[in-house]
């Protein structure tokens, strides 16, 4: 790669590492997880970076990679596994110091309510979570999402509609609503 490419590769990254991680994690991946698979779509980017830098739409054509890793390390048994393991850890893990309680109780209603959005999120099917978090969390307009998915822009809007529908009456995110 030329220096001028590499230059803007770099931009590139520093402008979408944040986020690529974030979609990541709102896709359901782990937080270690979504940056390693903000990583692998970067580096995939670079050794791609020709058809990167020509893409017509570049967010759709590397939010689409980015789906693409995260079906991929879905689709390995290690996966499945490492699913289990993280489960057992979690409910077997409990014990907390004085000075963890506290700085819990400090951040409680942000991790409640990052909590009742993954949660509610969970709730929806997988295409119509993607819509979701491509078109909000990503902040990607209606033909740059119905891109990166490879479905008509209508599709979008349709998933759009139910998700929202289905979200709206949602217990978790009703839930929020009340403690206010």
């Amino acid at each position: 790669m030329d220096d001028e490419n590499e230059k803007a590769y770099a931009a590139y990254v520093e402008q979408v590492w944040g986020p690529l991680v974030r979609a990541a994690v709102f896709l359901g991946a782990m937080p270690h997880e979504a940056e390693d698979l903000a990583q692998t779509t970067l580096v995939r980017c670079y050794t791609g970076w020709d058809k990167v830098s020509k893409a017509e739409n570049r967010d759709a054509y590397v939010y689409r990679m980015l789906l693409n890793c995260l079906r991929d390390t879905r689709r390995t048994a290690w996966w499945k596994k490492r699913s289990d393991q993280d489960v057992t850890t979690a409910l077997d893990g409990n014990t907390a110091t004085a000075a963890q309680e506290a700085s819990v109780v400090d951040a409680a209603e942000a991790v409640a309510m990052a909590d009742a959005v993954h949660r509610a999120l969970e709730c929806l099917s997988k295409p119509n979570r993607d819509v979701v978090v491509l078109r909000y969390f990503v902040q990607l307009t209606e033909q740059q999402t119905a891109e990166t998915l490879g479905v008509p822009a209508g599709t979008v809007k349709s998933r759009l509609s139910r998700s929202l529908a289905q979200l709206a009456a949602n217990d978790h995110l009703l839930d929020l609503g009340s403690q206010r």
